[in-house]
């Protein structure tokens, strides 16, 4: 009776760079977010070829809305059905609505209309996977692997934007947006069989909570969505963890995407420039990730996350200030390590701090801040630089950065955070 328990731990503690069961996750991680750059870079020309400035700019904002819509119910839908199950099931439908997409463009030209309906689609499905793939690392590993896991799954996303825009780049000029469709449509398709393969570790039982037994009385989605925010508001370390997750994209997003591009323009550096200072960041974030694979764990995880937040909140408002690209894209480079490193090690503590029975909808909450709330700083931002000019937006951004890194601080909880060993 005590026998298979003692084993299948010692079974599952090797490495998560080593675990085959992990590495099948990566792949198929790595091959979905490759389709993903391609089929953003897919559609941004397709909407190009309509030949409507607005048209386009309609299409590339679309799939924001049902993100930010449906994003906590996906949270809810990975907890009740098994992330796995989920993500399964949206990665199929990715690939179907883009190959879909792909032979129709091969029949016809492509409209504003057709774009638009296909991108609100995306962004709903989109909805329900990123919650629960942010969910499955604890299933599929011991909680000791779990900060490696986020260094592993950082540097396939890193790798994947720098292989996946050359591919759709390549794919548009050759065979247009048809066939960039098509190669994404694909790669969806590919993760599927990796998925499906995957061994995943039973749930423990729930933590002794009011929320869970109150979720177990009454089953429905709206309880269950309301359990999980009351779980996390009441959580010593998930509240605060949230609330720094929410400044730090707050503050991070809108220089970093919008901001960069403004500031290249005010500079004479023009795309080559910022394309460098681009590098520079996702350098210094690969950096970060591989430092993570490897180490796999990080003494006084909650301090040395605060302290990196912190510190990359100098390196952003010190971008505005130097003259030359090289400069700045050294400072980058600083800033995508330190910001890298805080961001996945912010993620490693909410898989391990969560009861596995409400990771669904706690990854959706701190997801939503990075793809709903977060962008919304855009016009925020592109408003704030032609009033104030960059130099001054960036300081502001860097102190809302801070901000986050000084709450952690001065929060006892998530200042002693620690991972598991």
């Amino acid at each position: 009776m005590t026998a298979p328990p003692t084993e299948a731990p010692a079974a599952t503690e090797r490495p998560a760079h080593r675990d085959p069961n992990v590495l099948r996750w990566l792949g198929a991680y790595t091959a979905s977010m490759i389709g993903d750059s391609i089929y953003f870079m897919a559609l941004a020309w397709a909407a190009a070829r309509t030949g409507s400035a607005s048209g386009t700019g309609l299409v590339l904002a679309a799939g924001s809305i049902p993100r930010a819509l449906l994003m906590l119910g996906g949270g809810v839908l990975a907890d009740r059905l098994g992330p796995r199950r989920v993500v399964i099931s949206s990665d199929a439908a990715r690939a179907v609505l883009v190959l879909v997409l792909a032979a129709t463009l091969v029949l016809t030209a492509p409209t504003v209309g057709v774009l638009v309906v296909v991108a609100l689609l995306f962004g709903a499905v989109d909805a329900l996977f990123l919650p629960a793939v942010g969910a499955l690392p604890p299933r599929i590993s011991t909680p000791g692997q779990l900060a490696r896991i986020q260094g592993l799954r950082a540097l396939a996303a890193r790798g994947s934007s720098i292989i996946g825009a050359p591919m759709g780049g390549v794919a548009v000029a050759t065979g247009g947006p048809s066939l960039a469709f098509a190669a994404a449509g694909v790669l969806f398709a590919l993760s599927l069989p990796l998925l499906l393969s995957l061994r995943i570790r039973p749930l423990p039982g729930p933590e002794t909570s009011g929320e869970a037994s109150d979720t177990e009385k009454t089953p429905n989605a709206w309880n269950d969505l309301v359990g999980g925010l009351r779980y996390i508001r009441r959580h010593s370390l998930l509240g605060p963890l949230m609330l720094v997750i929410a400044l730090s994209e707050l503050g991070f997003v809108g220089p970093l995407n919008l901001g960069l591009i403004l500031l290249s323009e005010q500079r004479g550096w023009g795309a080559a420039g910022m394309g460098w200072i681009v590098a520079g960041f996702a350098g210094g974030a690969a950096g970060s990730a591989l430092l993570l694979a490897v180490r796999g764990r990080v003494p006084r995880a909650g301090l040395v996350m605060c302290l990196m937040a912190l510190v990359g909140a100098v390196g952003i408002a010190a971008l505005p200030q130097v003259a030359t690209v090289a400069h700045a894209a050294a400072i980058a480079a600083f800033v995508g390590l330190t910001a890298g490193l805080a961001g996945a090690l912010c993620g490693a503590l909410v898989q391990t701090a969560a009861d596995p029975a409400y990771l669904g909808r706690v990854t959706s909450v701190s997801t939503f801040f990075t793809y709903a709330i977060a962008p919304l700083s855009y016009p925020v931002t592109g408003a704030a630089v032609a009033l104030w000019g960059t130099g001054p937006v960036f300081v502001v951004s860097a102190a809302v950065c801070a901000a986050g890194g000084a709450i952690g601080l001065a929060l006892t909880a998530l200042r002693r955070a620690e991972l598991p060993r």
